[in-house]
Formats: C-alpha cells, structure tokens, sequence
C-alpha cells in the first residue's frame, strides 16, 4: 500500500497552544508522523520546534513556566503591542540559535499576515526563530516583526488553522488542530443578562491581571482588555469556521481549551493532558480517514 502523506495543521491560540504538544506527543504513540507541517501563531511555534528536534526541550521549559517566570518574560512597551515578546524569544533562540527552515528535516511553513495589505504571508526559508515570532505576533499583545520587507503580525488574523498550506505542499491527508472550537461564550466579562463576573477580564495568568486591573473601567462597562480578548477570540473563531468550511481538513481534533486564557501561559500540564485526550476522541475520525485512502490508494 502506499504510504499516506500526511500533512499536519497547527493552529493559532496563543497560550492555549500547548495543547499543540499533547496531540503530537499523542500521534507519534499511534505511530502518527507528519510530513508537512504549516502552523499558525503559536502553531508555528510549536511546529517550528517539534521539526527541530527539541520539542522534549520545548515540554520542559513549558511545564516549568509559572506565574512568576511568565512576569519576568514580560516588558511592557509603549507602541505595537502590549509585550514586546523580546525576553519570550530570546528564550527560544537558545535552544534553536539560527537554525535555517531549509535545514529541517521535513517541509515546514509559519503563517503570517501582511499588516499594510492584508495578504496571507508563507515563511518558508530565512531564520526558525523569525518566521515563529512574525507568525505569533498578536496583534494588541505583541509588536509586529519586520522581515522581508514587510511588517507582519499574526496568522491568526488570516488562517488560523493552515489546512490549505498543507495541501498546497502536497499532503494527501490532513490532519487539522482547531484551538478555537470551544471560545465563544467562555472569554466575555458579561453573560447574556448583563451581569459582570468578579473575575471578569482576568485570564489567571500574570499579565492578564496586571492589563485587566491597569485598563478596567469605573462604570461597569466592559474592560479594555475584555473587549481586546474578546474581539481576537471573535476574530479566531470566524475565521476558523469559515476557512475550515472552505478547506475542509481529513481529520479535525479539538482540544476543549475554550476555558484558557489567552495568556495562561503557566498552565501546560492541564493544557497538554487536553490535547492527548482530543486524539483520544478523534480516533474514529482518523481510522475512517486511513480506511477511505486505502480504499482509494491500496
């Protein structure tokens, strides 16, 4: 039989990304390997190390993350974005230095957007480390990167799930990771009667507080930041039901990490045992997938 060619979409969702490496770890024990992987945002990322080679040095530092530490990753700058990121890179720069994307072992695409037309950009050659950090540039949190040419900032805002690059590079089955299939109505400061939560507008993590307490307002509208996370989450959740719609993936796992704020970047070990638990439940989806291309292929 021929082997499946499989394509692997990594998809946006900031801290929730750790999921990201509970599914691989998943995958790889069903014998899962792909080969293309096109990630967005903190997809890149992920990816970005997992075809490197450290992605059991990316588990480590991750699950060590705790409130304090994310705070001393933290610098707040006055234009672009909230984070500059600088620190947070600078950490994944140790472990990768100037690792080519040409050099890794199997195709590998971050995905950006255009900031001044919009387009949807493909990183495909030139540093790791700068095509992950172009692809996670959030915008409201973190700055846009110069590359090329062209100021960038997140994936997110174009493709937040990458199934099309996938197929472009020629994967015959893709298997899609949907961090957005559970948001709405888990990240609003109001419910549905208007009534405020206590802890409305707070992620849990460091800097979520610091932003929701620096930006609330006094009249018991909707904070600054509430309205900031809501609206990305809006945006991801849109954006990903129409272009997973259009471009229809072999196999969709959905981690439920709707209740993880977009930076609890401290909270791995939770958000790593969800991704293991999606495979777990998209299992049928993916022997159905493996059926029909040996049906076609065989």
């Amino acid at each position: 039989m021929a082997r499946i060619r499989i394509g692997l979409a990594l998809g946006s969702g900031v801290a929730r990304g750790w999921a990201h490496l509970g599914v691989l770890k998943a995958l790889d024990r069903l014998g899962i390997r792909p080969d293309i992987i096109a990630g967005t945002s903190i997809g890149a990322l992920v990816g970005g190390f997992y075809l490197a080679g450290h992605v059991d040095a990316l588990e480590r530092w991750v699950r060590a993350l705790t409130k304090l530490r994310m705070l001393r990753y933290l610098n707040l700058p006055m234009n672009g974005g909230v984070i500059s990121g600088d620190r947070l890179f600078h950490e994944a720069e140790a472990y990768l230095g100037d690792i080519d994307i040409a050099d890794l072992p199997r195709p590998f695409v971050a995905v950006a957007t255009d900031l001044w037309t919009g387009h949807e950009v493909w990183l495909r050659e030139g540093r790791l480390v700068d095509a992950m950090r172009a692809s996670l540039s959030l915008p409201g949190f973190f700055k846009p990167l110069r590359l090329n040419g062209h100021w960038l900032i997140d994936g997110a805002i174009v493709n937040p799930v990458p199934v099309s690059v996938c197929r472009a590079l020629g994967a015959q089955m893709v298997i899609a990771i949907n961090l957005n299939a559970d948001i709405m109505g888990k990240a609003h400061e109001y419910d549905k009667d208007g009534k405020r939560s206590p802890d409305a507008g707070k992620s849990g993590s460091p800097a979520g507080e610091m932003l929701h307490d620096m930006m609330q307002t006094r009249r018991g509208e909707p904070s600054t930041f509430g309205v900031m996370v809501t609206a990305l989450n809006i945006v991801q959740d849109r954006m990903a039901r129409s272009r997973l719609a259009g471009e229809p993936p072999d196999v969709v796992i959905n981690p439920r990490v709707g209740h993880i704020g977009l930076l609890d970047f401290h909270r791995s070990a939770e958000m790593m045992s969800l991704g293991e638990a999606a495979v777990d439940r998209a299992m049928p989806e993916i022997e159905d997938a493996v059926a029909v291309f040996r049906e076609l292929h065989g």
